[in-house]
């Protein structure tokens, strides 16, 4: 499919437009980075908790972030998930030790706070075992037969089903049981007397050590580094050299941009962040290819164009895949900023700016740059070309000079 026939857009002459905003936002990424301190790594790369929180109703977020730094020193993230009652709550963690002291904490906090005030055991945190311990003696008293297997078993089926979508680990009334096999009137009776329902359950708790952190945080930069050392390497062995360092440039430029403006909107960059640029890296590379690979074609069929010429027509020649393929691509991952929630907000948000950016950059940042490189190759050609007559011309008179006082010692 071709949008544009004979597309003839003067794109290498609105090059200092796109360089002068280039240098604009790379200035001012650059600048928020040196006042924040750098970037502003998650919990990924820094270390701490993250703990994912389900809600019975609606939670309110301002009062789960003030009662948790009120108890937790540090910054304390409050992310909710889109379409759910569900929070991610981060907190920072300065060191392994504190884990079972910030576990300990959250939950007390949040038992404080959101929890029921009847002094039940919340059936919400209850595992197997401990529902067994809990309603064991109840139930006899109650005359319900049952030995400690089936027991044990009865209480294996509430916990599944309690734990299954579209509870996913929180029930509204003991009621909801009866829809379990075994599970009688009787029983549930026993359940609503021994326990209580929090309004909130704690579904994932997860730890990232500072010196974790620190790791993933050195490989993430040496896995981008590397990235683009090997495009070097391919690009400059399937083209020239100069086609290599232009291509590396401009995706190290993308690369600063992205970065720069994650500081400037204050988002956090975390693994999947790390993910996004990488794919960044392929995805504007691969544009870049495009162009160069359109340009080495028209370098064998239009050698009377000039070099700035030919590789405008070369731009112009893949515009309508540029395109395509940039403009599907790029109502995709909007698609998935807007609307796939917090946890993938920093990934779509990368490769937003990123294939902006990355389209943009094949064609006003690469481009300039192999056209800067091949002039300055072809100067130094010719220099050299001008520079061999001169001396052929000074040997030729150095020889001349060496017959004329060598002659009459011939002559004797």
């Amino acid at each position: 499919m071709e949008l544009f026939k004979n597309a003839n857009f003067d794109f290498l002459g609105k090059q200092r437009i796109f360089i002068g905003l280039s240098v604009v936002l790379l200035i001012a990424g650059l600048a928020s980075l040196a006042i924040k301190g750098g970037p502003r790594y998650g919990i990924d790369f820094k270390g701490g908790t993250v703990t994912n929180i389900r809600f019975a109703t609606a939670p309110d977020e301002d009062k789960i972030r003030k009662a948790l730094s009120a108890k937790i020193p540090g910054e304390v993230n409050v992310q909710p998930v889109v379409g759910t009652n569900e929070v991610i709550v981060e907190t920072e963690l300065r060191s392994e030790g504190e884990l079972e002291q910030a576990r300990r904490t959250m939950m007390d906090t949040l038992q404080s706070t959101f929890g029921a005030k009847d002094g039940k055991p919340d059936f919400h945190g209850m595992g197997v075992d401990a529902l067994v311990d809990r309603v064991q003696e109840p139930l006899q008293r109650a005359n319900v037969a049952m030995s400690t297997e089936q027991l044990r078993a009865l209480a294996r089926s509430i916990t599944e089903y309690r734990d299954t979508p579209p509870r996913s680990g929180l029930i509204k009334s003991f009621d909801e049981l009866s829809a379990v096999q075994g599970v009688t009137p009787a029983i549930i009776n026993v359940l609503k007397q021994e326990l209580g329902l929090g309004p909130f359950v704690v579904r994932n708790f997860e730890l990232v050590g500072p010196k974790i952190g620190n790791e993933l945080r050195s490989q993430a930069i040496y896995a981008t580094l590397l990235a683009l050392a090997g495009m070097l390497v391919y690009i400059a062995f399937r083209f020239e050299t100069i086609y290599g360092v232009a291509a590396v440039v401009a995706v190290f430029h993308d690369t600063l941009i992205t970065i720069g403006l994650f500081s400037i909107f204050n988002k956090e960059i975390n693994l999947t962040v790390v993910a996004a640029l990488l794919t960044l890296v392929g995805y504007s590379m691969n544009d870049t290819i495009v162009v160069f690979d359109r340009i080495r074609e028209n370098l064998k069929t239009m050698r009377k164009e000039s070099f700035p010429n030919l590789v405008n027509i070369s731009i112009n020649q893949t515009l309508s895949r540029t395109i395509l393929t940039s403009g599907l691509t790029f109502l995709t991952v909007v698609a998935l900023w807007l609307f796939g929630g917090p946890v993938l907000n920093p990934f779509s948000f990368a490769l937003v700016v990123g294939i902006i950016v990355g389209t943009y950059s094949s064609i006003f940042i690469a481009s300039p740059i192999l056209i800067y490189g091949q002039n300055l190759l072809e100067s130094r050609k010719r220099s050299a070309v001008a520079s061999a007559p001169a001396s052929r011309e000074v040997s030729r008179e150095t020889v001349r000079e060496t017959g004329k006082k060598a002659s009459p010692k011939a002559a004797k």
